[in-house]
Formats: structure tokens, C-alpha cells, sequence
């Protein structure tokens, strides 16, 4: 149970979010209406099919996982960088001839641990050997995908066949969405639980609005901020699965720049980079947004590099929007 200084360190950041979280909310579903109806004005015969837009909850599954966990971390005033990389090295770990050999139930597992063991030490060095975030991850982010590199020799892993459960998450459906969207929704819904509903989520708000005195109010900062990377970590395991599951392969190429694309997806939700303020939902309406004008991209066949000029002007102005409502909200 949370004591009445915890409450009053975590109050600003949940007040925020309350009065400005609704109202980003709408904005971005009223973004995803209109990117939809882009999507319907440009390529009428494609864009609304089931098969496009269960195509596009399965893109976002693997990216989404990720995201739940980089909400968790920039909340508590962090930033994860290696999510990608450590992704990459639970998929080729779990892939290995050795691992396989047990079964899917212990490839799941294995990738899970690796994820999280990955997320701790990024939390012991942030925490315990006061090793500045961005530096602590972009250290893990290299040392994780030379390490898949040198497991995998560069090669891809396939999915032996007896392990077919794990390509089942793919390719079975229930009420047409493929189970591995099913697993996505859970892990948002755990990770909204947790947010909002638990100790644990106030503390996460108040350690990133001010760890001082968060600190003065008796929670115990540094053990707080390890296990919100373990979190990052254990949803990185997650992903790995998903991807393995989508692809039939571990590699040390997955995950490419899906760091910056769960940063931006969370910075579009409305979540500070400095910390104390965000929701999981505004986070997965973000994701949405970017995943959809990926599709949207590729339908109507345009250059990915056009692509990449467009997440970064919508990065810009989000930020912006943050700095001015801000500004209006003291």
C-alpha cells in the first residue's frame, strides 16, 4: 500500500495525465479516422479489406509489445534504446539447435528470460552503477546484436518443424485475428492494470515526475527504476516470440529500428520524455498511427524514404504539442 508521500510524488504526473490524457486520446482517434479515411479515398479496394486491416493489427502486435514496455520506462523518467537489439538476441538464443531440441514451450520460455536477464542489467547499471540511460542502453543495444551476430554466425535460424506451436501463434485464427494479436491485447491490458491500478504504477509516476522526492517519500528509487527496465526486457522476450512466430525465424537483423519506432509511438501517446506523464493507451493509439501510415505507404506504393520524412515531421510537431500544452496546462 502506498503511503500518503508516495501519492502526493506521484499526484502531479497523474493529474496531468488525467486532464490532458482524454483529450489527446480523441485527438488521436480522430488521426486514425482520418488516416482511414485516406486510406479509403486513395486505395478504396484495398485498404478496407479484412485481410489489410488484420495485416495491420499483426504488424503492430510485435512493435506494440515493445512499446508497452518503453511506456513504462520513459514514465519512470528512462529511455530504452536496446529493445530492438535485445529482441534480435532472444529470437536467435531461442532458435538455437540446442534450445530447440527441448520444444516451443522452452523456446517461449528462453526467450522470455533472455529478454528479461537483458532489461536487468540494463537497470543495474542505470541504477546501481549510475550510468546515464541513453549511454547504458546504446551499450546494450551493440552488445546484444554482436552477440546474436556471433550465435548465428549471421545466418538466419528457421523454426524446426516439430516446433510448430510457435508459428501457430501466426497462422491460427479465432474469430479471424491471429492468436499472436490476441497476446498483444493481453499484454496491453496487464500493462494498463499495472499503470493504473497498482503501487506499482503510482511509483513508476512519481519516480519519473521527481525521483527526489520520490525518493523522501520512501520508495526505493534505484530497485524501482531496475525492474522498470526488466519490464522493457521481459516485453523484448514477448516480442521475440511474435517475431518468430510472424517470420518462422530468429535473427540477429530483427528488430531494426524498432527502438525508434516504440519511442515515437510513445511520444505520439502524450508520455513526457522527461518522465511523470503517459498512458499504455495513448502509446498503442500512436503505434496505431505510425503502423497505419506505414500500410497506407505501401499500398500506394510510395518511396519508404518519403516514409521516414513523414514519421519524423510527425515526431517534431508531437513534440511541440507537448511543449505548448505544457505550457498552457501551468
Amino acid at each position: 500500500m502506498s503511503t500518503p508521500g508516495q501519492a502526493t510524488a506521484a499526484g502531479v504526473g497523474r493529474t496531468l495525465t488525467g486532464r490532458i490524457g482524454r483529450a489527446r486520446h480523441l485527438g488521436l482517434v480522430v488521426a486514425l479516422l482520418l488516416l482511414a479515411g485516406v486510406g479509403l479515398v486513395t486505395v478504396p479496394g484495398n485498404f478496407a479489406t479484412s485481410s489489410n486491416l488484420v495485416s495491420i493489427l499483426a504488424l503492430a502486435a510485435t512493435i506494440g509489445v515493445i512499446t508497452v514496455g518503453m511506456t513504462f520506462v520513459i514514465i519512470g523518467g528512462g529511455i530504452d534504446l536496446s529493445v530492438g537489439a535485445v529482441m534480435a538476441l532472444a529470437s536467435v538464443w531461442a532458435t538455437t539447435l540446442a534450445t530447440q531440441s527441448y520444444g516451443p514451450v522452452v523456446m517461449a520460455v528462453c526467450a522470455i528470460l533472455v529478454g528479461t536477464g537483458a532489461g536487468l542489467v540494463n537497470g543495474f547499471l542505470i541504477a546501481y552503477g549510475r550510468i546515464v540511460p541513453f549511454i547504458a542502453t546504446l551499450a546494450m543495444l551493440v552488445a546484444a546484436r554482436g552477440l546474436a551476430q556471433r550465435m548465428s554466425d549471421r545466418k538466419t535460424q528457421l523454426v524446426h518443424p516439430d516446433n510448430q506451436a510457435i508459428v501457430d501463434l501466426s497462422t491460427t485464427r479465432v474469430l479471424g485475428l491471429p492468436l499472436l494479436v490476441y497476446i498483444f491485447a493481453l499484454v496491453v491490458a496487464v500493462g494498463w492494470l499495472v499503470l493504473n491500478r497498482t503501487t506499482f504504477g503510482r511509483r513508476t509516476y512519481a519516480v519519473g515526475g521527481n525521483p527526489e522526492a520520490a525518493r523522501l517519500a520512501g520508495i526505493d528509487v534505484r530497485r524501482h527504476t531496475m525492474m522498470l527496465y526488466a519490464i522493457s526486457g521481459l516485453c523484448c522476450g514477448i516480442a521475440a516470440v511474435l517475431i518468430m512466430a510472424r517470420t518462422t525465424t530468429g535473427s540477429s537483423t530483427h528488430g531494426d529500428l524498432y527502438e525508434l519506432d516504440a519511442i515515437a509511438a510513445v511520444i505520439i501517446g502524450g508520455t513526457l520524455l522527461t518522465g511523470g506523464r503517459g498512458t499504455i493507451i495513448g502509446s498503442i493509439l500512436g503505434l496505431l498511427i505510425f503502423t497505419v501510415i506505414t500500410n497506407l505507404f505501401i499500398l500506394n506504393g510510395l518511396n519508404t524514404s518519403d516514409q521516414l520524412i513523414a514519421k519524423g515531421l510527425i515526431i517534431v510537431i508531437a513534440v511541440l504539442l507537448q511543449r505548448r500544452g505544457l505550457r498552457s496546462a501551468t
